[in-house]
């Protein structure tokens, strides 16, 4: 569980949360509608990228790459099915959500941790 990779995906799930977070409480000023749809966007994003790592990451093995390949893809349709179900489901349920908020949050948390932890060196610990 100590693999690069692992923990790649780890710290980019913690900083996708830390932005759904902030995002959710920068939204509260603008209304309970902005709110919902920015807490619906983020949460969508942070719930199906932890389904994805967990498939991908759990026995993961290397030395296995067309398995390997087969669980990424797996893991990918499962991903958007989820996020399209989740939507889905908040669209039939809430009133007055906001589209382009709601995907705004959903690209902003998708994004923008990925690209800050892609910039950022990682730490290693002896």
């Amino acid at each position: 569980m100590h693999q690069p990779d692992t923990l790649q995906a780890k710290r980019v799930l913690k900083l996708q949360s830390l932005l759904g977070l902030a995002s959710v409480v920068f939204a509260l000023p603008f209304g309970v509608s902005v709110t919902v749809s920015v807490l619906v966007g983020a949460g969508s994003c942070l719930v199906a990228n932890a389904l994805f790592a967990a498939l991908v990451f759990r026995g993961y093995r290397a030395r296995e790459p067309a398995r390997l390949v087969m669980r990424i893809y797996g893991a990918e349709i499962l991903k958007i099915v989820l996020i399209l179900g989740l939507f889905t489901i908040a669209f039939v349920t809430l009133d007055d959500l906001n589209l382009p908020v709601l995907l705004g949050a959903y690209l902003a948390v998708q994004v923008i941790p990925t690209l800050i932890a892609a910039q950022t060196p990682e730490r290693t610990t002896k």
